[in-house]
């Protein structure tokens, strides 16, 4: 897992609530093995509309969409919205999806440890396909995830960083409050990291 002091800032401290971090790592050969795969997982990060063909079975569906809800079919770019369609009840608010909007999208390097990431910061939003304010997804706003996929000489990782994660019961609609209760109680006891730990894998090895 990377060292968070080679690049302050990158992943927000968590005041409240749980933390999540999953992570995978691959080991190469040689120096353009490893760029290489550092390559093509940067694309694969980048383009969260095929996330779920390299999670698996059994996770969640992603699709990416412009700051006005509508799919795009490129990679991600910062102020993109992206709807997390997950396994079991929808969100009434997001009407069957759970939104996020992308806040950063940063590239780092540092040659005196050989290392190069690209990361991915998301926290939930409303649903930018309606005019409806209450944010449509089971955690708060406060929350955030960081997705990274960084080289370190020979070594290629994928990694996934949740913070701040409570339950939104700020909403109007009793039957989103009561959901998201139940949604984000399931992934605060584990099953939030069982989808990131399969798209980490995904992602390195698809």
């Amino acid at each position: 897992m990377m060292d968070e002091q080679n690049f302050g800032g990158l992943i927000p401290e968590n005041h409240t609530g749980k933390k999540t971090d999953a992570s995978f790592t691959e080991d190469y050969k040689s120096k353009e093995e490893a760029y290489t795969a550092y390559k093509a997982a940067k694309e694969r990060l980048l383009n969260i509309s095929q996330w779920h063909s390299y999670a698996g079975s059994g996770t969640a569906d992603f699709k990416l969409t412009d700051a006005r809800g509508a799919p795009v079919n490129r990679l991600a770019r910062e102020g993109d919205h992206f709807r997390i369609n997950i396994p079991g009840p929808g969100s009434d608010t997001g009407d069957g999806y759970d939104w996020v909007q992308i806040q950063a999208i940063q590239e780092s390097s540092n040659p005196e440890l050989d290392q190069e990431l690209v990361a991915i910061t998301v926290q939930p939003a409303s649903n930018p396909q309606n005019e409806k304010r209450d944010v449509a997804h089971f955690f708060k706003d406060i929350a955030s995830s960081t997705f990274i996929v960084q080289r370190r000489a020979l070594q290629v990782s994928a990694e996934v960083h949740g913070r701040n994660e409570q339950p939104n019961t700020n909403t109007e609609k009793i039957i989103d409050k009561a959901r998201n209760m139940l949604v984000a109680a399931g992934a605060i006891l584990g099953l939030s990291e069982i989808q990131w730990k399969s798209l980490t894998k995904g992602l390195i090895k698809p």
